[in-house]
């Protein structure tokens, strides 16, 4: 998976990555919620211009939209949205039965080993505080985290990992690698003293150097077997990779 890092053209433009029937993979921008309240800008507003566009209806139409997962703030990638509730109660049944398959990527800070390994957590979100915290296996509110890794490249001062995540918790791979002296880079409320991307005025809207790569799954009407890969944004570039990662 290495071989090509298939750079996104534009970051602040919808970029539909799969669409097969009421099902949609598009490309996340960085700083964007998944999700918002009325007049805030998110994904899902994004997805409902588009639609509406498609079918030529006025801007306020009101569209169907199936969030069928979140991801977050900071972070870029693939994710799915459906047009219709029974396909998002589809979708939504296999993240519950963790038969989504999910790959990201990440550039972390510090010289991460093994080259591959297995991190075992266990989070508790705390009520109104956006960071989870690491709790011990019997805290009556401890979730287990699971992901797996494997290393891809190391610069001076970081490290390219492609994880696989066996749960998906309130930012598992953030607190998991941070807690091991790892923050992901430009990940500042995590511990990163490296800037990522452009800079942004507003902090909410800066990227940090997390990516869903790849996200497996099947089409909810037909059952056919789906994989998407998501480019990465321009702001990697300034990573300097070698010549053949790129």
């Amino acid at each position: 998976m290495t071989e090509n890092m298939n750079l996104s053209p534009s970051p602040c433009e919808l970029e539909i990555l799969y669409e097969e029937g009421p099902c949609l993979v598009v490309n996340k921008a960085a700083g964007v919620l998944t999700q918002a309240p009325r007049g805030i800008d998110s994904m899902e507003v994004r997805v409902k211009d588009y639609y509406r566009r498609q079918e030529r209806k006025p801007p306020d139409a009101n569209i169907y939209l199936g969030i069928t997962h979140r991801m977050d703030r900071p972070t870029t990638g693939a994710l799915i949205f459906a047009r219709h509730v029974r396909a998002a109660q589809r979708i939504c049944a296999q993240f519950a039965d963790r038969t989504v398959n999910k790959i990201y990527w990440a550039f972390v800070e510090g010289h991460v080993t093994p080259d591959e390994d297995t991190w075992t957590d266990y989070l508790h979100k705390r009520h109104g505080i956006p960071q989870p915290q690491i709790v011990t296996a019997d805290h009556p509110a401890a979730k287990h985290a699971i992901l797996h890794y494997r290393v891809l490249w190391h610069n001076e001062w970081g490290t390219w990992l492609e994880i696989e995540l066996e749960t998906g918790r309130t930012h598992q791979i953030r607190i998991q690698a941070a807690s091991r002296g790892y923050p992901v880079a430009g990940d500042e409320g995590y511990g990163s003293q490296h800037m990522f991307g452009q800079p942004k005025e507003d902090p909410r809207e800066r990227p940090i150097a997390l990516h869903a790569r790849q996200i497996s799954f099947r089409h909810p009407m037909t059952q056919d077997p789906i994989s998407v890969v998501a480019p990465l944004s321009p702001d990697w570039k300034a990573l300097e990779l070698p010549a053949e990662l790129q």
